[in-house]
Order: C-alpha cells, then structure tokens, then sequence
C-alpha cells in the first residue's frame, strides 16, 4: 500500500500542511510501456499520465481565456482527478477538490531541509508530529518571499529552537527519483548543511521531540515521507568534505 499525499492549508496566517492524503489500493509498479517520463522516474504510467494531464489542465486554465478551451481544460483536469480515484480509496470530490487549488503555471513544489550541525558532528533531528513521531531533519515546504536558505534556517528554528546558518547548499534531489513514496504532485527537495549560531532546544506544534545523533545512531523510524537513511549518510559526507559537489539527479 503506497501512501499519496500534498497540498498545504493556511492555518492562523501560515502555510500548514494539510490533512488530504489518499491511500492507493492498487499502485502498478511497473514502468509504462513506452513512456520515457515513468521509466525515468520509477512511478507507475498512471501516475505520470495524470500528473501530465493535471498540468497540462492547470497551464490551461491559468492562460486560456476562451470559453470553450477553458471547458476542455476543466474537463482533462477532472480525468486526471478521476485517474488518481480510480487507483486509490479517495474520492474522486477530494482529488479534484486539491487540484483546484492549484493556479497558475504548474511546477515542482519546493521541500527544504536543514542539516544541522553542532560542534561534535552531530545532526539534527526532530519527532515530526504529523508523521507518528517519526525523526527527519528539519524543514518544509518553501514560503513565499524567502530564499530557500532562508527557508532552512525558518524551519530548524521554529521545528528545533535553535537558530541556524546555511553554510552549503549540499543537494538538490526529486524527490521520486531519491526513492520517497509516490505522491499526488511532483517535487524538489533541498538540502542545506547549516552550523547552530544560538537558541535552545524547543519543541512546537509540528514536533514532539528534539535531538542530536551521531552517524551511527541515526534513528530507525524516520519519517521516510520527509528524509530518507542515504541522504543523511550524505550529509555527513558533505559535512566533512565541505568542497564535495552539489549533488542533484
């Protein structure tokens, strides 16, 4: 069972994540047949096919102003909504429900993620409240009007307490193609190596806990939807070779 889910919520002003998520009951893994894009991504034919027509639905919708053309396009965005539906337990209400939130020219969403660093050469992490309690590396979806290193060194803060500097943009990774879940809308995830320039450990309303791990005793039950074991291995690896490469797929 593969586990979908996106989109965020203004919550009290801010961007939150939300709660829609559906559960697929039947994800083909196999690539398609003839589809460059799924074989090169790893996702099942259907979800790339609807992700395409999703976009193609929102470029449309965003630009067209004819009448018709806009009926065409609402009406591909809603095959798209029905694809989703029929390959996983959410209503086909909810998933186009999400899709019409989304506006404008369709990209990647952005994840950020702080390596954090203490001067022991440890990293840290944080029990994400919305994933069981499961550790990840700080971080979230990119706010408007901010650099996404400025979008690090928000997140470990509000997420840790500690307040942070980026030092290195180690990673820009998608995040299909690093091995997370499939998800409704395609993303790209960046990673900054980050020192601790001051606060204290705090938890908030998205954590439970806060703590520094060295390479071996990095938790096991991290939050897979958010950080994955070989991308914190390489973190270390940038943190001690600070002149390694971004890497990127």
């Amino acid at each position: 069972m593969e586990h979908i889910s996106s989109a965020r919520c203004r919550i009290d002003g801010r961007a939150r994540p939300c709660s829609v998520s559906i559960r697929a009951a039947a994800l083909d893994p196999r690539p398609a047949r003839g589809s460059n894009r799924a074989m090169a991504s790893g996702d099942p034919d259907w979800l790339v096919w609807a992700r395409e027509l999703q976009a193609i639905a929102q470029i449309g919708l965003s630009f067209s102003r004819d009448p018709y053309d806009r009926e065409r396009y609402e009406a591909i965005r809603q095959l798209a909504a029905r694809m989703f539906a029929a390959r996983t337990d959410a209503p086909v209400e909810r998933i186009g429900a999400l899709f019409a939130g989304e506006t404008g020219y369709a990209t990647p969403k952005v994840d950020v993620r702080a390596a954090v660093f203490d001067g022991e050469e440890r990293i840290l992490m944080v029990r994400e409240t919305s994933d069981g309690g499961r550790w990840t590396l700080p971080g979230g979806w990119a706010d408007v009007n901010l650099t996404a290193a400025e979008n690090a060194a928000k997140e470990a803060f509000e997420e840790s307490g500690f307040r942070v500097r980026p030092v290195k943009l180690a990673a820009v990774w998608d995040r299909t193609k690093q091995g997370h879940r499939p998800h409704v809308f395609s993303c790209c995830k960046v990673f900054f190596i980050c020192e601790r320039v001051g606060g204290e450990a705090a938890v908030s309303h998205e954590t439970s806990e806060v703590g520094w791990f060295d390479e071996q005793n990095i938790p096991a039950d991290l939050s897979f939807e958010r950080v994955l074991p070989q991308q914190i291995r390489r973190m270390f690896a940038h943190r001690r070779d600070p002149s390694l490469p971004t890497d990127f797929d």
